[in-house]
């Protein structure tokens, strides 16, 4: 069974820094381009930033550029999510997703996977004074 296990989240003032990290459990995840999601209530699900299974190409979302940096360890099994320079418009619940590329179908950004197989059981973020 695939399963991807989350650490990390919690309540963090305006400006501050947290890290999310996601070890996968029963698979490896070196066979596996990463996502990290974030769920706001009421909004749909958007996608925050996503790397290759090698870890060398990695894609943001124009909220997360040059705030977030997602990094990737295949020795350790694990894909972290460093967040820094926080905004209270940050506060979601974050998921991990392990992901592959489909021909001819749409992802939420071209260097990201369009299916995934496993996901993180997701950690609260809260951003608030």
């Amino acid at each position: 069974q695939l399963q991807l296990v989350q650490s990390g989240g919690g309540l963090v003032q305006p400006g501050g820094s947290l890290r999310l990290s996601c070890v996968g459990s029963g698979f490896s995840l070196e066979h596996y381009a990463m996502t990290w999601f974030r769920h706001k209530p009421g909004k749909k699900r958007e996608g925050v930033a996503c790397i290759t299974s090698g870890g060398g190409m990695t894609a943001y979302a124009d909220f997360a550029e040059g705030r977030f940096t997602i990094t990737k360890d295949n020795a350790k099994n694990t894909v972290a999510l460093q967040m820094d320079s926080l905004k209270p418009e940050d506060t979601a619940i974050y998921y991990c997703a392990a992901g592959r590329f489909i021909p001819s179908t749409p992802s939420w950004h071209p260097r990201c996977p369009s299916e995934y197989d496993a996901w993180g059981q997701g950690a609260q973020v809260t951003v608030s004074s």
